[in-house]
This record gives structure tokens, sequence and C-alpha cells, in this order.
């Protein structure tokens, strides 16, 4: 929870920003400076065969509770909200019953691969579905979670069969429970993640709803990112949501309109690399198509790569030595000359460019816990590396790199991707991005620009770290 920063009688906003393991709630002035904020921590339940789920009830009760305690903390004199926004993970999935709003399923987050083996019988469609939705054949998006809740999950199958089922992304879940018009709509960045939206149409596609014997009553109406989709009641407080998006989308805003000729990566859970392209989607086979915004008929795009296993890589790593790998000791370790082992690192799958959900993560070589942690940080700025490589072969030569999140605080990440791509690397230290650019949506004003003298990595010549690369790059490509 955040004192208040300022205050007024000015015009002010609500953001709320539903992360992976914990959703904020935050008031913003109409100078998107911040003046309340709170927090509720989440926790995603892996104990059911390895399943990566959210009770929907419990999420929904943390949310709430968050955005009351924010309005709850704002200044004597100080106004109600007149606008909020929402952001979500894209790819996280759930069906309820569209009548009484019961949760009939888990919340399915973007790191399940639950239906991983069913999907395969759809790998001769895998450039259709490329060519439709920009994305991937992979159970990480919400078809194959769906598909899963239809035929494991009774309650979900009975609610068709009475058409009172509904399911959709995680924040038409959402809303649909916060808004008073109780409205089934969703924004087309979460409805994107689906693996059944149609980026020409921007709508669902019949062809793939057949393709995965998926019903399209159930689904939610698309609406663009900005609409009226209805409005919030707290406390009698009544606040209009007008923007809905994914959090990755969000945080490109984070310091005002993306620059094209930048790469941004968010490196949290996982890490996210995106490149704004315009108003005209661009498809590879290394890379997704990603939606950044819809505004009425425009939309603007983004290429993306994703690294599934990056701060959950560390993680993983903290469970398998026992140990509790802190960021004083992991700066003071990458900071050494030493010969770390390659690690191939396929924590929940491996994302772009391989797009596999099984991969037997493992070291390369012998070592103890500091090369091994050293390892698995050289792990993500590899995959991160060949993002880059990839990016820049479909988009041109970028001009430098920003970077967000938890784990850019690590100043050797940081120097070891300005190293091996060559670019300049920008660290800016605000690790509440999605908010902020869920604020300048909302207002149109940057909480701030990205400053000069921010962290800055000059690239320098790094000869062991290049031949690792080599060598490591050799043998994914080998073993992917």
């Amino acid at each position: 929870m955040k004192t208040s920063l300022t205050g007024g009688n000015e015009p002010c906003c609500l953001t709320i920003d539903q992360g992976g393991h914990a959703i904020r709630a935050m008031v913003f002035d109409a100078q998107s400076r911040l003046i309340t904020a709170a927090q509720e921590e989440i926790a995603l339940d892996g104990a059911r065969g390895g399943h990566q789920e959210y009770e929907a009830r419990t999420l929904l009760d943390s949310l709430r509770r968050a955005i009351s305690t924010a309005i709850g903390q704002l200044p004597v004199g100080c106004p109600a909200p007149r606008s909020a926004a929402l952001a979500t993970q894209r790819a996280n999935m759930v069906c309820w019953d569209r009548n009484d709003g019961a949760p009939l399923s888990p919340i399915i987050s973007w790191q399940d691969r639950r239906g991983a083996a069913w999907l395969e019988q759809s790998t001769a469609q895998r450039d259709t579905i490329r060519r439709i939705t920009g994305l991937p054949l992979s159970a990480h998006y919400g078809a194959a979670k769906f598909r899963w809740c239809l035929d494991h999950l009774p309650a979900v199958h009975e609610a068709l069969d009475e058409n009172r089922l509904a399911m959709g992304p995680m924040a038409s879940f959402l809303i649909f429970h916060l808004l008073q018009e109780r409205p089934l709509l969703s924004d087309p960045v979460n409805a994107s993640r689906t693996l059944l939206w149609d980026l020409e149409r921007r709508d669902w596609s019949p062809c793939l709803l057949d393709l995965f014997d998926l019903p399209a009553t159930a689904l939610p109406r698309c609406a663009p990112t900005r609409h009226a989709y209805g409005t919030l009641d707290t406390g009698g407080n009544h606040i209009p949501l007008t923007v809905v998006t994914g959090d990755q989308a969000a945080a490109l805003f984070a310091h005002g309109e993306p620059d094209p000729d930048t790469i941004y990566i968010t490196l949290g859970t996982g890490a996210f690399i995106q490149r704004p392209i315009g108003t005209r989607p661009s498809f590879t086979s290394t890379l997704l198509t990603s939606v950044l915004t819809q505004e009425a008929r425009t939309m603007r795009y983004t290429l993306e790569g994703t690294i599934n296993g990056a701060g959950g890589a560390l993680d993983w790593l903290e469970k398998n030595l026992g140990v509790k790998l802190d960021f004083k000791h992991l700066s003071q370790w990458l900071a050494r000359n030493h010969e770390p082992p390659l690690f191939l690192n396929g924590i929940t799958g491996l994302g772009t460019p391989f797009m596999r959900a099984d991969f037997p993560s493992r070291f390369i070589g012998e070592s103890g816990t500091m090369e091994k942690a050293c390892a698995v940080i050289e792990s993500i700025v590899f995959l991160i590396q060949l993002n880059l490589e990839n990016m820049q072969s479909v988009s041109g030569p970028a001009a430098n790199v920003v970077a967000g999140g938890g784990l850019a605080r690590l100043d050797g990440l940081c120097q070891r991707i300005a190293d091996l791509s060559a670019l300049p690397v920008l660290r800016v230290d605000d690790h509440e991005t999605t908010s902020h650019g869920l604020a300048y949506l909302l207002t149109g004003h940057a909480p701030q620009r990205i400053p000069s003298d921010s962290s800055r990595f000059t690239p320098a010549e790094a000869p062991a770290l290049n031949d690792r690369y080599r060598r490591w790059k050799q043998i994914m490509s080998e073993s992917a």
C-alpha cells in the first residue's frame, strides 16, 4: 500500500492491473501523477496435476478489495475517479454462467499447457491459424483451454446445453462481475490471445471456431480498446470503465507513445520483447503479431517475442537447489569474470521462436549454485538476443532497447543484453509500467518520459559471452 503523493479537486482516474502475483489499484490525477495505490497478493495454484490456475471467486474478491482500498485512501476533498481502466494477463481464460455469474471453471493461467496434447491434432492447420490470428499454434492460448473445460468439466458442458455458458478472456469475466450492466464484452488485445480472433475481421473467426469445435454463442462481443464498457460501483461511486486491454499492451504506453525505433523488453515471470509496427500487421514464422490497440476501425500492432521462463526460471532454480537467490548475490555473481555452464531454458515451455509446450530444461556442464544461477540468467539473455535478431531481420535495425520489470534491476543482465545486441539498453526504474500505461491511455499524459539520465548500458566487446551464445544457439537449434 502506498501513501498519497498528490491530490486536489482536479479530475482523477482509477487503474486496475491484474498481474501474475498481485492486483494493483491506483488512482492518478489528470496529469497522471499518483494519488493513492493499493495491492492485493494473489496466488497461482499449481498443485492439481501441474495445472496453473487461480480460484475465480478468490481473485475477484481480491480485486474488489484493492479497488475499495485505493479509493478509500483518497485525500479529503479529492473527488472520486471519473474514469477507469483495466489490464489483465492476456491469455488467462475462464468459463462462467452468463445468468448468475457463477464461475464454472478456475481462471486458467497463460502459463498452463494442459491442452497441448489435444492441440496436436491441429498441427496441419498451423499456417492457417497464424495467418488468421498472428499467433503460432500453442496451448498457452485460449482455444485449448476452452476445449479442455468443455471436455473435462461437466458444469461447463451442462451450461452450454442450457444456453447459459459464457467463456472468454479473464478480463471479460472481471468486467461482467464488476460493472453494473454485467456486459459480455471483450477488448481486442485479450480476445486476440484466444487463438480464435481474426485480425482482419476484428472479430471471432468462424473458421477457427469450427476447427476447434467451440460455440460462438458463448463468446463475448468484441469492442474497441477504448469503449463505454459500463459502470463500476465502488461504495456509491459510479465510475465509467472506458479502457480495457492486456498488461503488456498497456505497459508500452508507460512513458507516452511507444517509439517504432525502440524495442521494449519487460522482464517479469516471463519476458516479453515488443516493437511497434504501426497499423499494418507483419506476419513472420518466428514472432507473434500482437494487437496493441484498436480505436474505432484503426488497429495498431506490435511484433512480439515471448520467453516463458524469466523470473519463473529463477523460481524453478530456487526450488531445485533449495536456496533463496536474492538480488544482491545475483548481482555480485554476474559481475565476476567466470565461465558459467549453458542452460537450456524450457521452463513452462519454449516461447518464440521455438514454441514447444514441453522441452526438458537442463544444464550443459558441471557447476555450483553461483554458476547455475548465472547460467539461468544468461539463458534469458540468450533467448532475448535470438528474438532481437529475428525482430530486426523483419522490421529493420532498432536504435535502442528499453528494459523494465523486476529482473531489469540486475545490471549484469542489462549489460549482457547490450553487449550481445550491440544496442544501448536504457533501463527504466519503473515497476508499475502497466498502471502507468493505463493512466496515459485515460489522461493523455505520461507520468514521466524516459529520461536521458536513465540507467544506460553501452555495448562493449564481450568475446567470451558471444562464444557462449554461439554454442547455446547451436545446441538449441539441434535440440528444439
